[in-house]
């Protein structure tokens, strides 16, 4: 396929691993900080070509991965009121909550509906003025401005019986936090080429100075990740912390103006519990105050619901990158994508959900 076989071609892609060989002298640690990053290293074996010196650690760059256990247990209450349509992308329906998950919940009869889009959800509250349409907003700053967009259509067209349940996080603040941690091993990051389409990447020039790591904005297609490795590990090994982009074709500097605009607008920053890892102050996207009659969680009282995370599932230290998904105990016994005890088990952009796919169990 054009513009996609191009990136795929694997005499460039030996030639990248030599010049990998060639350029490490030292043992480095990079993280990748994108779960389909994770899940391209893996399908393609590129950490078994990598010279021994060179270690990748998975970050938390699944959005459906740290979604908060309770807000997927605020998600199946809402879910469960008759009068509710509840909107979500498939990849959200089979994450476990504390007792069940969305799958289960439409199984019983709940109105839980896929789409493609949240404008989609708008159209139902169109539709269905009778019922309460009700979208799961998940994801990094990638998915931002389309929800945005959803919450100020809905508000141009005088809509009362739309809402969101907002579970947006942000990547600038999780590095951070990974690289501001005690036992920090990461020297170096690979970031989503994706977030940076829609942000840019001047965010990252002060983290990058700070705490001296290089930053590579990098594709997802083989020979991008390749690219990537090989400019973050040159980086390192010249003694150079700053933010490059390999992502050319895609990224800027400033990233997509209009659509940071219309972000801003509707949301604003707020402290974001992650799964498995915490409370990241400022890591997340809230609604603004003048936004807020389309908080589903203030129109359908669940604010207030806690969750306890799973005694055996180690999902908080894997998307830290402390642990790899083999290590966990219940990898592939307890937990299987046909009993998952975390989302990444599940998620399409989920470390163990990869490691169990391909075969990394070892």
């Amino acid at each position: 396929m054009r513009f996609v076989d191009e990136y795929r071609n694997e005499a460039d892609a030996q030639k990248f691993v030599q010049a990998i060989r060639q350029v490490v002298t030292r043992p480095w640690t990079i993280m990748e900080i994108c779960g389909g990053q994770t899940h391209t290293l893996i399908r393609t074996g590129i950490d078994q070509l990598l010279p021994p010196e060179v270690t990748l650690i998975h970050g938390p760059g699944c959005p459906v991965c740290v979604t908060p256990l309770e807000l997927i247990d605020k998600a199946i209450a809402i879910a469960r009121r008759p009068e509710v349509i509840f909107a979500s992308f498939g990849d959200m329906l089979r994450v476990p909550g504390s007792e069940t998950d969305l799958l289960s919940v439409k199984a019983q009869g709940g109105d839980v509906r896929i789409v493609y889009s949240p404008l989609d959800a708008v159209k139902l509250a169109q539709k269905h003025p009778d019922r309460q349409v009700v979208f799961f907003a998940v994801g990094f700053e990638t998915t931002a401005p389309a929800n945005a967009m959803a919450v100020w259509q809905a508000r141009q067209l005088g809509l009362t019986n739309f809402s969101i349940l907002c579970s947006h996080v942000l990547v600038p603040p999780a590095i951070e936090a990974i690289l501001s941690a005690p036992n920090n091993q990461v020297q170096g990051f690979l970031a989503a080429g994706h977030v940076c389409t829609v942000m840019g990447y001047w965010q990252y020039e002060p983290i990058a100075e700070k705490y001296r790591v290089p930053i590579v904005v990098t594709g997802f297609e083989p020979l991008d990740l390749l690219q990537g490795v090989y400019m973050a590990l040159k980086a390192l090994e010249e003694g150079r912390y700053q933010v490059e982009n390999q992502y050319v074709r895609s990224v800027s500097r400033e990233g997509n103006v209009p659509a940071q605009r219309l972000v801003g607008q509707v949301f604003q920053a707020c402290d974001r519990q992650w799964r498995g890892i915490g409370l990241i102050p400022g890591s997340g996207y809230g609604l603004r105050p003048e936004f807020a009659a389309f908080d589903a969680e203030q129109r359908f009282d669940v604010a207030g619901l806690t969750a306890q995370e799973s005694a055996l599932c180690i999902a908080g230290e894997i998307l830290q990158g402390r642990k790899k998904p083999h290590e966990c105990p219940a990898f592939g016994s307890q937990c299987t994508p046909e009993h998952p005890l975390g989302a990444p088990m599940v998620s399409s952009e989920g470390a163990c959900a990869a490691y169990y796919r391909y075969g990394r169990a070892q």
